[in-house]
């Protein structure tokens, strides 16, 4: 299994939990991070609507996301300026990284509720993990919308995971919000990694203040980064691999089928849902990316 961090011990905690809280970034680059948002806002070009997506949505968004602007000039100039304060700290607690995505996360105060999800799969994860830096730029709590986790969800659900691909988990999301989650309380510029399969949610921000994260999504370096489509109209039993680079990321939309990119393998796709039940049963279970027995390899040769 290939590490994420280089020190052995936090590495424990985080394969064992699926995150990992560490100290971060110092009271001058949270001021300069803060600053940045407000310089750089004005050049958002809003949120993309339903009505420019290839899929029917339901609902508003209540939070923004820099990932889901329409401007990609916008979105390069974010990516620059995290990064740039990012790169030295990353580099010296994880084990060769590069980042692929940046995102100021802006709620507004009684607004903002991030629903339950695990990001999307970016990379092949029977092979390694992708990981989230979230790093919130005020003191974080439930009140103010704190990520939460289930601890050691990572790797067992949803293994191929994309905009387009229903998530097993859709029907039981409001029990596993009542049961299971843990907040990650910490201070401003402390950080959670957390690996991008693990599930997680976040409350809305209840205070009359806004409250602003930052995530950075990082893949190992040696590795190609993947995206997973499907297209449900016109192919709705497989789901492509499609090989992608980092300007894919500044120009996509997440709800269009990608344009000029490389497929590199296709998997059959069967829709699937989990009881609650089944759901707490899995925790304990294997993880995806650990070895399979002999007797797991007949199961998948007769399955």
């Amino acid at each position: 299994m290939r590490a994420v961090f280089k020190d052995v011990e936090k590495e424990k905690e985080f394969q064992h939990r699926g995150y990992a809280h560490v100290p971060f970034l110092s009271e001058e680059e949270i001021k300069y991070l803060w600053d940045q948002f407000h310089e750089l806002i004005i050049k958002s070009g809003g949120n993309i609507a339903s009505g420019e997506t290839d899929i029917d949505f339901e609902g508003d968004i209540t939070y923004d996301f820099t990932f889901i602007d329409k401007n990609p000039e916008y979105k390069k100039e974010v990516f620059r300026v995290i990064d740039e304060v990012f790169k030295p700290h990353y580099n010296r607690i994880l084990n060769n990284f590069e980042p692929i995505i940046a995102n100021y996360i802006r709620k507004m105060p009684n607004a903002g509720e991030v629903p339950m999800h695990q990001n999307w799969a970016f990379i092949d994860e029977e092979k390694a993990t992708s990981v989230s830096i979230w790093v919130p730029l005020v003191d974080s709590h439930r009140g103010n919308g704190a990520l939460e986790v289930v601890p050691g969800s990572h790797k067992r659900f949803g293994k191929n995971r994309g905009p387009l691909i229903p998530w097993e988990l859709e029907g039981i999301k409001d029990q596993i919000i009542q049961n299971d989650l843990v907040t990650c309380d910490i201070k401003a510029g402390d950080a959670i990694v957390l690996d991008d399969s693990i599930v997680h949610y976040s409350f809305p921000n209840t205070t009359n203040q806004l409250r602003i994260a930052i995530q950075l999504i990082l893949i190992p370096q040696e590795m190609p980064s993947l995206h997973y489509h499907r297209d449900f109209e016109n192919n709705p039993n497989i789901i492509e691999v499609l090989e992608v680079d980092h300007e894919f990321y500044m120009q996509f939309n997440p709800w269009k089928k990608p344009a000029h990119t490389k497929r590199v393998g296709t998997i059959p796709y069967k829709e699937q849902t989990l009881s609650y039940p089944t759901f707490k049963k899995q925790l304990f279970q294997k993880r995806f990316d650990e070895p399979k027995s002999f007797l797991d390899k007949l199961k998948l040769v007769f399955s």
